[in-house]
């Protein structure tokens, strides 16, 4: 029996019902994404197997959130310019949707939409408590937030789709995701998963923890579910990011393994994963 098959049909029920809340884009007023042959990334696109996995793209989506905080420059953005404390969901959703947009919409929204990020980071920056400047444009930085986001739902995808991936596949999936990167403002693009993680070791050096990562996390991991039935999908979504990082990210934060146990944890989510595959197939 797989693990998607353990899990009771009630549940399963609530968790996709909240899921289809959740990404419900009709209910905020926006037209769904229709996929199209003619997207930015073709049908038989690494990403477009990656990014169409609902679990894998939340669970690599809040680890990659959690990794992007830790350099000073990009807290400083979430702290300085957004409505982090109230409006986290939302971040989540947003992130989703524009994730979905560039990979599988119609290419004049896709670059429409990406025109339009690059140019509210161009509007964003201040100072860093030690008083050193920031811009939310600066290459370096939007490589930093780039590679994590690329290594956080590559991993996720291996650990909750396709443990098999070969590493043709992956090296595929970082160089086609250089067509979000180059209309970003991107310079130091990796092209295969090697120069990705070449890209964040380099990187550490300049990675710190201070009370505000502290704050800006635990608003992360605690914000409440949007319902009480949402509460089990929100805790082991955010029990399994942590347990995606990185050892040394997760020593950097102060957080531990999940308290569920790493085996148990990873069935219960790769069930969930499952489940959702199917609801949402087609």
């Amino acid at each position: 029996m797989s693990p998607a098959d353990r899990l009771s049909r009630p549940l399963k029920g609530m968790i996709v019902g909240q899921v289809r809340a959740l990404f419900n884009d009709q209910a905020r007023g926006e037209r769904p994404v229709q996929r199209r042959d003619d997207a930015l990334f073709p049908p038989d696109s690494v990403a477009w197997r990656v990014h169409g996995d609902v679990t894998s793209m939340l669970v690599g989506g809040i680890a990659a959130l959690l990794l992007q905080m830790l350099h000073p420059s990009v807290l400083a953005g979430v702290w300085d310019h957004s409505g982090f404390r109230d409006d986290m969901q939302g971040r989540l959703r947003r992130t989703a949707r524009f994730i979905a947009v560039t990979t599988y919409g119609a290419p004049d929204d896709a670059r429409a939409l990406l025109a339009k990020v690059r140019r509210i980071h161009d509007h964003i920056g201040g100072t860093l408590p030690d008083g050193t400047s920031y811009r939310a444009s600066d290459p370096a930085l939007l490589a930093w937030v780039h590679v994590s986001e690329v290594l956080s739902f590559l991993d996720g995808w291996i650990r909750y789709g396709e443990p098999g991936m070969s590493r043709a596949d992956q090296d595929r999936y970082v160089a086609e995701m250089a067509r979000i990167a180059e209309p970003l403002g991107v310079e130091a693009i990796p092209r295969t998963r090697g120069e990705a993680e070449a890209l964040q070791a380099a990187m550490r050096p300049q990675l710190k923890v201070d009370a505000r990562t502290r704050d800006v996390a635990t608003v992360l991991l605690q914000q409440p579910a949007p319902s009480l039935a949402a509460r089990p999908f929100q805790t082991i979504t955010m029990q399994a990011a942590i347990d995606l990082l990185p050892g040394w990210a997760r020593t950097m934060h102060g957080l531990e393994r999940p308290g569920l146990g790493v085996p148990l944890l990873r069935a219960g989510t790769f069930g969930v994963a499952s489940t959702l595959r199917w609801a949402f197939r087609g």
